[in-house]
């Protein structure tokens, strides 16, 4: 099954990495691994076809698998700090993505759930205010 499909059909996470071709499910596990460690307790979901974390009923990060890539969304700015980081994998305002064909860097995508986790802990505060 494609990546389009497999994103359109499934509504677990599970699911949706079964449904990937097999080259590609030992990535979207990593990534679904990386993200559950750096971020625990979070929520597990499916919507708009992909797989999605949650904490305090807000969505913080989706990932898919495409043929050439991972893509880690939305992906807000952060520091310069962390947009040096992440520059060489940023390719929209919002969008990060890793080929397929390059080692997944596990360490800065925790890095990315972290600031993708300070940033709702902000949102959140200012809207308490």
């Amino acid at each position: 099954m494609s990546a389009s499909t497999a994103m359109a059909q499934c509504p677990t996470i599970d699911a949706y990495i079964v449904a990937l071709p097999e080259a590609v499910r030992d990535v979207a596990s990593s990534v679904r691994e990386t993200i559950k460690k750096a971020a625990p307790g979070a929520l597990e979901a499916m919507k708009y076809g992909m797989p999605v974390f949650q904490k305090a009923g807000a969505s913080f990060i989706y990932f898919a698998v495409w043929k050439k890539h991972v893509g880690l969304y939305p992906i807000y700015r952060g520091t310069d700090d962390f947009e040096e980081a992440i520059g060489p994998y940023r390719v929209k305002k919002d969008t990060v993505q890793f080929p397929l064909d390059k080692p997944l860097p596990n360490e800065l995508i925790a890095r990315i759930v972290h600031s993708q986790l300070a940033r709702l802990r902000s949102d959140n505060a200012n809207n308490d205010a």
